[in-house]
């Protein structure tokens, strides 16, 4: 174990969904912590703004373009994308609506974007690392829908149990190639994929009401345990499904006092 088991120094991280919310507050802050990062997504022109600012930081970035939607591009990444180290598993869209009124347009999007393309680029970036035989470290991001159930939420809940799963059997599958693989579950985090639904007020009264902790999250407060899981000092730590939820998946307030 290095003296500080959270220096990633001599590490590639390579993030997927990087440019905007818990993907971009991740790769900021594995950057910090010593990592080369590849920042990757379709939005390259947004990519190269933030990795300039990463290296203005002191940090070492880099750009991949990457559509979750193409598996040409996802081939591409895992050819072309170099060694990777850490691989964190962010891009992600969603639909609110009735389980009824999802178009198969939308049910096939979301599929492919959350958990086909994800499953796909682990394939290629984790045998990668089988290979290796070094270790690695992959951090898939899942939701409070991957150990819950809201409504409006049918296609975007099957992904995100989909990498809960999928974490599981990896775990089980490459633990014995000193590759850990674990779930971050973000809770009410406040990102452009939900900034408007957050909006009215009566979301924000109803959240005091359901959790101990009575304000939305922001993508900065998933990032560190994003360090944590990437770093030597969660080698023993494997197959896991952490909340970052403010207590939503464990607690309720009522409004006895004693």
């Amino acid at each position: 174990m290095p003296t500080n088991p959270f220096d990633l120094h001599g590490k590639t991280a390579l993030i997927n969904g990087a440019s905007r919310g818990i993907g971009l507050a991740i790769a900021q802050a594995i950057a910090a912590a010593g990592a080369h990062t590849i920042l990757a997504s379709r939005s390259v022109d947004k990519l190269k703004q933030e990795a300039d600012k990463i290296k203005a930081d002191g940090g070492s970035a880099s750009v991949f373009e990457l559509d979750m939607m193409s598996q040409a591009s996802i081939d591409n990444c895992v050819a072309n994308a170099g060694r990777v180290d850490i691989l964190v598993n962010v891009a992600g869209t969603n639909v609110r609506k009735r389980f009824k009124d999802f178009t198969k347009e939308e049910w096939e999007r979301i599929m492919q974007t959350n958990l086909h393309g994800v499953v796909e680029l682990t394939r290629g970036i984790g045998q990668q690392m089988v290979d290796r035989n070094e270790g690695g470290k992959i951090i898939n991001i899942g939701s409070m829908m991957s150990i819950l159930g809201l409504p409006y939420l049918t296609a975007y809940a099957i992904t995100k149990s989909g990498l809960w799963g999928l974490t599981r059997v990896l775990c089980a599958e490459w633990a014995r190639h000193n590759i850990q693989v674990n779930c971050i579950a973000p809770g009410f985090i406040i990102t452009d994929l939900n900034r408007k639904m957050w909006e009215p007020q009566y979301m924000r009264d109803w959240l005091k009401s359901v959790q101990g902790d009575p304000r939305a999250g922001t993508p900065e407060d998933c990032a560190p345990l994003a360090v944590f899981l990437a770093s030597p000092g969660s080698n023993y730590v494997n197959g896991q499904c952490i909340a970052v939820d403010g207590g939503y998946s464990t607690t309720r307030v009522w409004p006895f006092e004693p």
